[in-house]
């Protein structure tokens, strides 16, 4: 179910945190839908179940999912409308990488083919590397 690389230098948690975000919003998690326990993960990943329940935790908080007691997390059916906090972020990432982009010689036209790629790649419903 996910992919994680050891060698990277982001965070398990963090590695664990984008891969569920993305599999919600490219619709492969369904509103409702229960996440593998933690335990579950936990044996599938041969990750400490700790790092899985911090990754469920920041994504609670971001409001990606939902927990209830004895039950188990579930993916939350709010996603679909990010909150204003949400695009704040993602705006300010979206500028950091356009100045990096920009400062390793990427031109402004580069950087409007690979967006106009990019939402091609969504609306083909096609997840993105």
């Amino acid at each position: 179910m996910f992919e994680l690389d050891v060698r990277s230098r982001k965070a398990i948690y963090e590695q664990l945190v984008d891969k569920i975000k993305e599999m919600i919003v490219y619709g492969v998690l369904q509103p409702d839908e229960q996440l593998p326990s933690v335990r579950t993960l936990s044996g599938q990943l041969t990750v400490n179940p700790n790092t899985i329940q911090k990754a469920y935790r920041e994504l609670e908080r971001e409001g990606y999912i939902y927990s209830l007691q004895g039950k188990g997390s579930f993916v939350s059916s709010s996603v679909e409308h990010p909150n204003a906090a949400m695009r704040d972020e993602i705006r300010a990432a979206l500028v950091k990488l356009i100045a990096e982009a920009s400062y390793s010689g990427l031109t402004k036209a580069d950087m409007t083919l690979l967006f106009e790629e990019a939402m091609a790649r969504i609306e083909k419903g096609e997840p993105h590397d």
